[in-house]
């Protein structure tokens, strides 16, 4: 069901006078004073009390500024939403080439923390659609950096940086087009090695049954029983399917697979599939029960009410004292994304399965862009096109997330589960994103991320470390 919505909207000349007030703002800072941004939205998981720093509002930079139908580019704040970017792109029968799975991921926030979706298998990761990025350093400045001018050493490094670097102001990124429908079609296996194999075949053709792959993606419910899902894009529709009111959409998948037609949903409704139950999550907040369903607004079946669902339970520590006056095993957050390439993810499967216990996993192929002519900058000294989350060209990983809680045993440390996937994916030569809680040590960190490019774009850019480094954000947790 599409909500059409008026995307915020600013001329690129309010956008230049908001850059100039939020470099004056920058430069009033107290000397030494921590600097934090003033936003309304956040998909991190790294909860944290910050108190009364002082926040630099960016509330001018969460507008598209404008699209370009026929270059099939658009200008877009920083901290724009992609519910606001989507909002802006389709109804020039464009979208951007890879749309996060949730409403209020910024597209700042998807190109210096990463994200992934089912176009990734084509068109890999958010930032290699990126042309341009106008970025606030940490000495105050702003520069725009191309992967053709003197700042392509940060353009290639941005990427995995999580805001320690500086933030993105401006980012010019490249469209393509859609259909008004996507035609989805669910293939079940019993066996995680040939889902595996499956992912390799209709990433490299392309296509499944004489159709189009547009987006591929997959969930497993255990350990035989997975599904893949290939999508098309199509001009029409026997009908549309509705998972933002009683329907669930993770629930359908099994229900349509098979050699039947499959299902359709609009494109905007597609894109956002996933929003209405934040994945599978929203059935801790009852919201899958079918009277409190009812009941529950559908303008609040959205990712970011969860979220701030958990936040208050983590700074209130709810669910913990619950458990323990109701004498039941605490609970482990188990919240992260992981990358391993696909001959090694029946591998990691089996070990989750076994040693983790959580399902649904959401399944999701990613490889680097295919760019012939070199346009998203080819690589650095190092020979890595984008350094602080080094993955192989030509090569396809598969993304699993899984996103929930899972009880200990009397004795585990805290984050036993996490260090158990942490490690299990160093050893399969894996990555792990890092927008969630991270245990690493500092040194197993810079081994694991490049430290030594980091540490040469950190020295050039942040010379007095105004900003955290990306351990003290991303592990210390500072």
């Amino acid at each position: 069901m599409n909500v059409h919505r008026q995307p915020p909207h600013r001329d690129f000349a309010d956008h230049v006078a908001a850059v100039q007030r939020l470099r004056r703002d920058f430069a009033a800072l107290p000397e030494g004073a921590p600097v934090r941004l003033a936003k309304p939205t956040s998909n991190l998981f790294r909860f944290r009390e910050d108190g009364d720093a002082p926040r630099l509002d960016v509330s001018a930079f969460t507008s598209v500024i404008s699209v370009d139908p026929d270059r099939r580019t658009a200008e877009v704040g920083g901290m724009t939403t992609y519910e606001d970017l989507v909002a802006a792109t389709l109804p020039h029968g464009l979208m951007p080439l890879v749309v996060p799975q949730l409403r209020t991921i910024t597209l700042g926030g998807a190109v210096t923390g990463l994200g992934i979706e089912s176009t990734s298998f084509r068109n890999g990761l958010p930032h290699e659609s990126v042309q341009e990025i106008e970025i606030l350093t940490a000495t105050g400045d702003t520069v725009v950096a191309r992967p053709d001018n003197e700042h392509a050493e940060l353009f290639r490094g941005f990427p995995n940086s999580y805001g320690t670097l500086g933030y993105s102001l401006r980012i010019r990124i490249e469209l393509e087009p859609v259909a008004p429908y996507v035609h989805l079609r669910h293939l079940r296996f019993s066996d995680a090695k040939e889902a595996m194999d499956a992912f390799s075949r209709i990433c490299a053709e392309r296509e499944h049954g004489g159709e189009r792959a547009d987006f591929v993606d997959g969930v497993a419910f255990g350990p035989d029983e997975l599904y893949l899902t290939v999508a098309s894009f199509t001009d029409s529709a026997p009908w549309t399917s509705d998972y933002t009111g009683h329907d669930i959409y993770y629930t359908s998948i099994p229900r349509y697979a098979g050699s039947g037609p499959g299902d359709y949903l609009t494109t905007e409704d597609y894109l956002w599939r996933w929003d209405t139950d934040w994945f599978w999550c929203s059935r801790a907040f009852g919201v899958q029960n079918p009277r409190i369903r009812r009941l529950w607004p559908r303008s609040l079946k959205r990712s970011d009410v969860y979220r701030k669902l958990v936040a208050l339970d983590r700074r209130t520590d709810f669910s913990r004292l619950l458990n323990h006056y109701r004498g039941l095993p605490q609970q482990e957050p188990l919240i992260q994304d992981i990358e391993v390439g696909v001959e090694r993810g029946a591998e990691f499967l089996d070990f989750f399965h076994s040693e983790i216990g959580m399902s649904p996993i959401w399944m999701c192929p990613l490889r680097l862009r295919d760019r012939p002519d070199d346009a998203g900058g080819g690589a650095g000294e190092d020979g890595l096109t984008w350094p602080l989350y080094p993955l192989e060209r030509d090569r396809l990983y598969v993304n699993f997330g899984f996103w929930g809680m899972v009880p200990m045993k009397r004795g585990q440390r805290r984050h036993h589960h996490n260090r158990l996937v942490e490690e299990e994916v160093a050893r399969l030569g894996g990555h792990k994103s890092l927008y969630s809680d991270a245990y690493y040590t500092e040194d197993e960190f810079w081994r694991l991320y490049n430290g030594d490019a980091y540490r040469a774009l950190k020295d050039a850019y942040d010379p007095q470390g105004r900003l955290l480094d990306l351990y003290a954000k991303c592990v210390s947790n500072r």
